[in-house]
């Protein structure tokens, strides 16, 4: 008997796995697996060469909620966002322990008002908005250090506003504008 010739394995792309990463961490943050499993079907997602090696760690995961709202959890370590991805309309972000980088000056950002909500025991957090956005800190309470944030001298039209409240403990929030245009 012989066998059909198959389709090469197709290589796993950084939004792929940024992907994957996001909606493990959310299935976490909601509840839906545990923080062993968690560890675990990371460490697939990030040592995953081809496309079809995800699909395992992601199995059993509820779909996402059409992205309007999204949750982004970690006890401790590093949580990072940068390129083209999509942010949704209300974003959650909640970090016991370690930085937080949010790069939105080349994500995707389809709404013309974004709430980030922060919720940040221990450590910093630094995030670059687009150079038209608008940005809004009245709803953010810290704890420790004020917010470093000088908004542009001239100021451009257009962009999304963009929402940031939540709490901060021991930490400092960084915000600046992207030097030029990414579009």
């Amino acid at each position: 008997m012989t066998s059909l010739p198959e389709d090469p394995p197709s290589p796993i792309g950084e939004d792929d796995r940024d992907t994957a990463v996001q909606r493990l961490q959310e299935a976490y943050a909601e509840g839906h697996i545990s923080h062993e499993e968690l560890e675990e079907r990371l460490h697939q997602v990030l040592t995953a060469k081809t496309r079809s090696e995800l699909v395992a760690p992601l199995a059993s995961l509820p779909e996402g909620n059409g992205g309007t709202t999204s949750t982004i959890a970690a006890a401790g370590g590093r949580i990072r966002r940068r390129g083209a991805w999509r942010v949704p309309r209300i974003l959650k972000v909640a970090s016991a322990l370690g930085s937080v980088d949010l790069d939105l000056s080349r994500a995707v950002i389809e709404h013309p008002v974004v709430d980030i909500e922060l919720q940040l025991g221990t450590g910093r957090a630094k995030i670059t908005v687009p150079r038209d956005a608008t940005v809004d800190l009245e709803d953010l309470h810290t704890g420790w250090k004020d917010s470093l944030y000088k908004p542009p001298q001239r100021s451009h039209v257009g962009g999304p506003r963009i929402r940031i409240s939540g709490a901060m403990g021991f930490g400092r929030l960084k915000i600046r504008h992207a030097r030029r245009s990414q579009h």
